[in-house]
């Protein structure tokens, strides 16, 4: 389900770790990778050169840390606005993954300063894992998926399924959370999935493919529940369904329209203690 993953590159951050990280897995390990770094602004050819040269240097730190087969990996150096330019790459090689840092700003925070991975969030119809600057990136074995009846959080089960295949100790963690707007918060309670259709669902598909299952429940907020989990259940990896983010008609203009409502993929890319892998239906 992964064949080709989109790197990009700033030379800050976490993400090439991360990339590393995922490449250990048996699902991932004969994946292709192309690195992209933009350079970006239109200065003096004097300084744009040195763009360049910095941007060269970047692009082999990032392959000499992956250390990954040649045959493996590709690099792309490219001038343009980062923003548009990681969503082109991406529709030319295909990407299955886009893998990027991420600063965790808040909505506007992100719109007023022009946040690259905000603005590919929003747009890109891709699987994209958002690596914050400030989280530790760990082994991956306990990978969670926030549990609906959306199509978007079941890609996000086939994902995990797929990523958890073959790892030695590795398992699946299913999160239901129970809404509730108030606030009102409900232990962590691990539950058998016979009474709970949603997540028998879920179970059966894993048990497929022999993957290890446990089951949580909570009440609350789904976005602070969802993030409450992932932290007290120590994950790895946080999978979580989001809906289509903006019609083609208007992605030229900037995500004002859903400034005045919540979103709960925003809340979590924001405030999770893990990675998070975002996913919307298939294709």
């Amino acid at each position: 389900m992964i064949e080709k993953i989109l790197l990009a590159v700033s030379g800050l951050g976490h993400a090439e770790e991360m990339l590393k990280t995922l490449t250990q897995l048996p699902s991932i390990q004969k994946a292709k990778v192309t690195v992209l770094h933009v350079v970006s602004g239109k200065t003096t050819s004097e300084a744009m050169t040195a763009k360049w040269e910095e941007g060269g240097r970047i692009l082999a730190n990032a392959i000499q840390t992956l250390n990954l087969d040649p045959s493996q990996i590709s690099s792309i150096l490219r001038q343009g606005d980062p923003k548009n330019v990681v969503c082109q790459v991406a529709d030319e090689i295909d990407a299955d993954l886009i893998i990027m840092g991420s600063r965790g700003l808040k909505r506007l925070q992100s719109i007023l300063s022009n946040s690259v991975s905000q603005y590919v969030f929003q747009l890109s119809s891709r699987p994209m894992l958002l690596v914050k600057d400030d989280i530790y990136v760990k082994n991956i074995r306990r990978i969670m998926v926030a549990m609906d009846k959306s199509d978007a959080a079941k890609h996000c089960l086939k994902l995990a399924i797929f990523l958890l295949q073959g790892i030695p100790g590795g398992q699946l963690i299913l999160a239901n959370v129970d809404t509730d707007l108030r606030g009102k918060l409900s232990e962590i309670t691990e539950v058998s999935s016979e009474k709970n259709p949603v997540l028998a669902m879920a179970v059966a598909e894993a048990q497929r493919y022999s993957v290890p299952v446990r089951c949580y429940t909570s009440s609350g907020k789904p976005g602070e529940e969802i993030c409450r989990l992932a932290e007290e259940l120590n994950i790895d990896l946080l999978l979580l369904g989001s809906p289509d983010r903006r019609p083609s008609i208007a992605k030229s203009f900037v995500d004002i329209d859903r400034l005045i409502g919540s979103s709960l993929s925003d809340y979590v890319r924001v405030n999770a203690t893990c990675p998070v892998l975002l996913a919307r239906t298939e294709a």
